[in-house]
């Protein structure tokens, strides 16, 4: 995987720091023999970083749709995209088996935030509100036909 062009080392730090965590997370799982099955909490930890991705990819096709047209509709694009991404990841969640918990340790209604099962679905309908104003069902069915304009 090659680095992000940039114009100065300063630039976004806070993305190549994300990037460098996730490259670090892919070598780490590559490592492991035998593989490691996914559990919900991963997918839980990646369903986040993908619909923080989605709101930034939203702001970028925002701003840059106005002076660069041709530019925003590909952001849109990539938005759209993700969203599908983050929707196969919520479907993979509900797929997998609960963690079995001790009934005296379990208790889900002291959680401020609902039971963990439920933190993803929230964070996806959240998602979802931003996707139902910005795009329509044919956007999201269509199939990936951009190309490199060079």
């Amino acid at each position: 995987m090659t680095p992000p062009h940039s114009s100065t080392a300063d630039s976004h730090p806070y993305l190549r720091a994300a990037t460098a965590g996730v490259r670090h997370h892919t070598r780490a799982l590559s490592r492991t023999a035998p593989p490691p099955q996914t559990d919900r909490t991963h997918l839980d930890t990646l369903h986040a970083h993908l619909a923080e991705l989605h709101g930034l990819l939203n702001q970028l096709a925002d701003r840059t749709r106005p002076a660069l047209p041709g530019a925003g509709r590909h952001l849109a694009e990539a938005r759209t995209r993700l969203w599908q991404a983050a929707t196969d990841i919520h479907a993979a969640f509900h797929l997998l088996p609960a963690p079995a918990a001790d009934a005296a340790e379990c208790r889900p209604d002291r959680l401020p935030e609902g039971p963990p099962f439920l933190t993803i679905c929230q964070r996806h309908l959240a998602a979802g509100h931003l996707v139902r104003r910005k795009t329509t069902p044919t956007d999201i069915r269509a199939p990936h036909t951009t190309a490199c304009v060079r």
